[in-house]
């Protein structure tokens, strides 16, 4: 009997490490082009984890909204279609489950990436995170990669409130910045990123709200006469995994993919920050750079969001993100 059991117990034993052994390929999607830090950085993420896992863990890259929106790309993790998402973190507030991470889009909330990440990564957003990932079954594996604040380019000059009026405008669809552009007397639309050259090219909307990477990267500027550094919304590119992939790995497999995703946003935030300090010179040899009038804008926005508080996320988390930013 003992001969069986030991029999036994080293069957398992093989069995285990044959499984943990087991290869495995991770697709994960994102919206940006092909010379994006976003890209960039999903790639130094496809190196670090199979260099790691010594090619056990093969990371297959799609780029350019290949997969979907954003939307769709959480969808396709919720049927189990897909494993993993790189993009921002204002975007897991538009699915059922996510809605308080709709405050990351307040504008002028954020004073830096610092600022922002800290917020986010604090003890007080955790239960928010957890109850997140309960109703959505996305894990959200690692929040970190800078991302160039939003600002706006257009056909016409925008540099004060007043000029919003009219505006055509292609937004990303976070409730926070549609009400927000109403606010300003603008007539926000939605339109996939993949078509919104064509869209500009066409006239089809007068103007769009990225920051001036995604204008120069994704060459805008050839379909816009001016560039407005509102820098109103910050994003940080984001980790996600569909949560019963992320249940199902081994703590080992868990840590080398968290730890991929930490090297990874650090080398998409130090390629943002390079990019940033070189873009405005580049996008001024090709459009007008405005410098706007944001006080007149900061004011028209006053009280546009105050039925969110304690609706949309829990009353207080704005108070306790300011307060970060005094630390």
């Amino acid at each position: 009997m003992k001969k069986i059991a030991l029999l036994v117990m080293l069957t398992v034993l093989v069995a285990l490490s044959v499984a943990a052994q087991a290869k495995m390929t991770i697709r994960i999607g994102h919206i940006r082009d092909t010379n994006s830090p976003t890209h960039l950085a999903a790639l130094k993420f496809k190196e670090l984890v199979e260099t790691n896992s010594q090619g056990r863990i093969e990371v297959k890259v799609y780029p350019n909204s290949q997969l979907g929106d954003p939307k769709q790309m959480f969808a396709l993790m919720q049927t189990g279609d897909l494993e993993m998402v790189y993009g921002g973190i204002n975007t897991f507030s538009w699915i059922k489950g996510g809605e308080a991470y709709e405050i990351t889009s307040i504008p002028f909330l954020f004073k830096d990436y610092d600022h922002m990440r800290r917020s986010l990564q604090a003890d007080f957003f955790k239960p928010i995170q957890e109850k997140a990932e309960k109703s959505t079954g996305i894990k959200i594996i690692n929040i970190n990669g800078d991302t160039a604040p939003r600002g706006l380019s257009s056909n016409r000059p925008i540099a004060k409130a007043e000029d919003f009026k009219g505006l055509k405008i292609r937004t990303a669809a976070s409730p926070t910045v549609l009400r927000a552009m109403q606010a300003l007397g603008a007539f926000p639309q939605q339109i996939a990123f993949s078509e919104l050259y064509m869209a500009l090219k066409t006239g089809v909307v007068d103007a769009q709200e990225n920051g001036a990477l995604v204008v120069a990267n994704s060459s805008l500027y050839e379909v816009q006469k001016y560039y407005t550094k509102t820098d109103y919304i910050r994003d940080i590119e984001t980790f996600y995994m569909a949560a019963d992939k992320w249940n199902k790995l081994s703590a080992a497999d868990k840590d080398l993919i968290f730890k991929a995703a930490e090297e990874a946003g650090n080398y998409e935030t130090a390629l943002t920050q390079k990019q940033l300090s070189e873009v405005y010179d580049f996008l001024r040899t090709k459009m007008t750079v405005l410098e706007p009038d944001l006080v007149s804008i900061q004011t028209k926005l006053e009280g546009a969001f105050d039925d969110y508080e304690g609706t949309k996320w829990p009353t207080g988390l704005l108070a306790k993100i300011k307060g970060i930013q005094n630390r």
